[in-house]
């Protein structure tokens, strides 16, 4: 069993053991990799019904300044999207970058719902990076936007095709949300934070809630049919399969947004004025291309590659690594991520991936491997 006497423990610790969770120390916190039912079990429940995770160690905050335009402005000159056009309760994805345009973490920013409280924008970020990205905004903002960091809340995801009718029999406004938007309303008796987003691919919504009320708030989502808990096992092949990053393992300083083949984060405006820390090179890579890029990759046979996987081209030449595989639940196959030289990077490409000194044969993939299913709607 893990030692997990120096690890952090979210307002749901006590409910994971209660479950049965297998503990881990993730990110400094003590989190489920799994529970009884197992991780292929709780895979298949997100992709069938609905899945519940505890993502309480993200980290929560507010960027507050005097209006909208200041506070969104002081962030686009640290991460390269659009905000000033943010409408209310809406979301974005984006990055925050080093001065060379490395990526340092990648967060989701919202602006709330609220017109009485324009100025402000929250942003999550992931919870290996935040006290680094914490000082990175104490450090760069200016004066007139000050960093309010949400220690008191909790973070629970519900995904899966099924979660909206789970969460409309306790707030009947979240089935008229979209993809990448933000309310505050009641789930049951508590007051939330409530975002159609999520990290499985799968429709779903992200809670914020009060510490206090975080178990009370799970154990009442857990009573619907649809709904059983799953961890970080379900969750890392659920958005491999999916083709989303994962920080620290695909995104990382020595990677850029444009060789990650994160261009849709750069809005037109931003490609057109740039003033992002590494824009020259960000936007040289996005219009003339880069020395090497973030595919997918199919294995043939049973056998996966895991992250560090050297990726070989058919006459033995290194062109790459994997930054994440596994098998894929869903696809009933191993597959992978990682970085390979450009000139390589065609979809069907043949290659070779060194695992324990065998070399696997295996293609280049278009990503998603299995098709996202957000919910858009006009």
């Amino acid at each position: 069993m893990a030692d997990l006497s120096n690890t952090k423990k979210t307002p749901l610790y006590d409910l994971h053991k209660e479950l049965g969770g297998s503990l881990v120390d993730f990110a400094g916190y003590a989190l489920p990799v799994r529970y009884e039912a197992g991780i292929m079990a709780e895979h298949a429940q997100c992709r069938d019904s609905a899945a519940l995770f505890d993502v309480s160690h993200m980290g929560q905050a507010i960027l507050q300044g005097p209006d909208h335009e200041t506070t969104a402005k002081a962030l686009e000159a640290l991460a390269p999207s659009a905000f000033v056009e943010l409408g209310h309760g809406k979301m974005r994805y984006s990055l925050l970058l080093a001065e060379d345009g490395g990526i340092l973490d990648d967060f989701i920013v919202t602006r709330p719902a609220d017109p009485a409280l324009d100025g402000e924008l929250m942003i999550v970020v992931n919870g290996a990076c935040k006290d680094a990205d914490y000082a990175h905004f104490e450090a760069k903002l200016p004066k007139t936007i000050q960093l309010r960091k949400l220690e008191d809340r909790a973070l629970i995801a519900i995904q899966g095709p099924k979660a909206v009718d789970a969460l409309v029999r306790h707030c009947p406004e979240a089935n008229d949300m979209s993809f990448m938007t933000s309310i505050r309303a009641k789930v049951g008796a508590y007051d939330c934070y409530l975002s159609r987003c999520g990290y499985t691919g799968e429709d779903g919504f992200e809670l914020s809630v009060v510490n206090e009320e975080a178990e009370a708030l799970a154990r009442l989502l857990l009573e619907e049919p649809e709904i059983a808990p799953s961890g970080l096992g379900a969750r890392d092949s659920l958005r491999l399969e999916s083709g989303l990053c994962l920080y620290g393992h695909d995104l990382s300083l020595e990677t850029d947004p444009a060789e990650a083949d994160l261009g849709f984060a750069i809005q037109k405006r931003r490609r057109a004025d740039g003033g992002f820390p590494g824009s020259e090179r960000i936007l040289s890579g996005l219009s003339n291309g880069t020395k090497r890029k973030r595919v997918g990759l199919r294995l043939e046979g049973k056998a996966p590659a895991r992250e560090g996987a050297i990726i070989e081209d058919l006459d033995g030449n290194e062109i790459g690594i994997i930054t994440s595989g596994g098998f894929a639940p869903t696809v009933q196959a191993p597959i992978a991520m990682g970085y390979i030289d450009a000139e390589q990077a065609s979809e069907g490409t043949a290659v070779k991936l060194l695992v324990r000194k065998r070399a696997l044969d295996a293609s280049v993939a278009t990503m998603p491997f299995v098709p996202q299913r957000y919910v858009r709607k006009p």
